[in-house]
C-alpha cells in the first residue's frame, strides 16, 4: 500500500515537472509573451494542490527507495517553485479585455444592499 503511494506521488511529481517544463519550452518560442486565462489558473491551482499533496506522501514514505524518494521530492519542490512563479505571472500579466476585481466594501457574504440599510425619503 505504502509502495503505491509513493510510486504514484513520484510519477504524479515527474508528470508535473514534464508538463511545466515543455509549457515553459512552448511558451517561450512564441514572439508575444501568452497570457493566463481563468480556466488555466485553475489548473495551475490545482497542480499546486496535487504536488502538495505528492510533497507529503514523499515526506511521509519510510523507505528511501534507493534515493529515489529524495530525489523524487527534490523535483516536487522544484515544481511547485515553477507553480508559484505561473500564478504570479498570471497576476502580473492579466488576459487582455479583463478587469481587475473590484475592491470589497462590505463584508464577506452580504450584499451591498443587506450592508447598509435602505431609507425611504
Amino acid at each position: 500500500m505504502l509502495k503505491q503511494s509513493v510510486f504514484v506521488a513520484v510519477v504524479l511529481a515527474i508528470g508535473c515537472v514534464l508538463v511545466l517544463g515543455l509549457g515553459t519550452l512552448a511558451s517561450s518560442q512564441d514572439k508575444k509573451p501568452p497570457t493566463a486565462t481563468r480556466a488555466g489558473l485553475h489548473q495551475i491551482h490545482a497542480a499546486a494542490r496535487a504536488l502538495e499533496q505528492a510533497h507529503r506522501h514523499l515526506e511521509r514514505a519510510e523507505h528511501h527507495f534507493g534515493g529515489h524518494r529524495v530525489k523524487a521530492l527534490d523535483l516536487v519542490k522544484l515544481a511547485e517553485a515553477e507553480v508559484k512563479e505561473a500564478v504570479a505571472f498570471a497576476k502580473a500579466n492579466p488576459p487582455e479585455g479583463s478587469k481587475p476585481a473590484p475592491a470589497a466594501t462590505s463584508a464577506p457574504g452580504t450584499t451591498p444592499s443587506a450592508a447598509a440599510p435602505a431609507t425611504k425619503p
